[in-house]
């Protein structure tokens, strides 16, 4: 057998291995504040947004950032608007878009979720800078891999 085939040495296994651990181990918190895991992504970028909003908060943009199509993010949407944390307001002038926002239990919901996360990293023993170093490597790893297009030509490998 390829060893280079073997599952262990395989980068997206440990990648996708790797996200649902996080996933599980956020559940916990998560499930305290009624969150799925894409839901608390969503309120992630709106929170943000709260902060220092773009020019228009849209479902578009949110997709953007978050890398989801509009059909994965409208139930999202629609559940959250449902338990009052976010509002959806299509535009006046083009109703094909639709505006976001967080409604004021949405803006407080934050500060339920750093306390939460903050117990979530200390009970975990996560070394900080480890985390950070990984975190900039995904990055860098995004950046290379978001463009390429199963029809692009590959490039050979470096050896």
């Amino acid at each position: 057998m390829n060893v280079s085939l073997a599952l262990d040495n395989q980068l997206c296994f440990k990648l996708y291995a790797a996200s649902r651990a996080v996933t599980r181990a956020y559940k916990p918190m998560l499930d305290q504040l009624g969150l799925t895991y894409p839901q608390y992504l969503v309120m992630l970028v709106l929170w943000e947004w709260h902060a220092t909003a773009p020019a228009q908060p849209t479902v578009k943009a949110l997709g953007e950032r978050l890398m989801l199509d509009s059909g994965t993010l409208t139930p999202l949407l629609k559940r959250l608007e449902h338990l009052k944390w976010v509002k959806r307001q299509r535009s006046a002038k083009d109703e094909r878009e639709v505006h976001l926002s967080l409604s004021e239990s949405g803006v407080q919901l934050r500060d339920q979720t750093h306390a939460l996360k903050t117990r979530l990293l200390c009970d975990s023993g996560i070394d900080l800078n480890q985390a950070d170093a990984l975190r900039d490597g995904l990055d860098q790893l995004l950046l290379q891999i978001r463009d390429v297009s199963p029809s692009a030509p590959t490039r050979p490998a470096n050896r």
